[in-house]
């Protein structure tokens, strides 16, 4: 299992229209995208306009190549592109440790 962090920074502003934009676009898009597992999006508290993605994929593939490479990458960039203020950061990870 691989977690995928998206670090996004928006338009200033949209901020309400963005949290339901995201929020649909992963219950409509991602979470139907093989080898989805969950998804959590953080606000920031300092910086209103950035938020935290993370997703789980069952592998890397599954969100590089599977995702990336399908339809619905494009439409969940439809929905979720037009507040982007820059380009996201993404990069993936491996669970080192975790507390219960």
């Amino acid at each position: 299992m691989i977690l995928e962090h998206a670090d996004i920074t928006i338009s200033p502003g949209q901020q309400a229209a963005f949290d339901e934009a995201i929020a649909r676009g992963i219950a409509t898009v991602i979470s139907k995208s093989e080898g989805f597992v969950d998804a959590k999006v953080h606000k920031g508290i300092e910086s209103p306009e950035r938020y935290l993605l993370t997703i789980r994929w069952r592998t890397l593939e599954n969100h590089t190549v599977d995702f990336r490479g399908s339809a619905a990458f494009q439409e969940w960039r439809a929905i979720v592109g037009p507040f982007f203020a820059r380009p996201p950061v993404v990069e993936h990870f491996t669970l080192v440790t975790e507390t219960a």
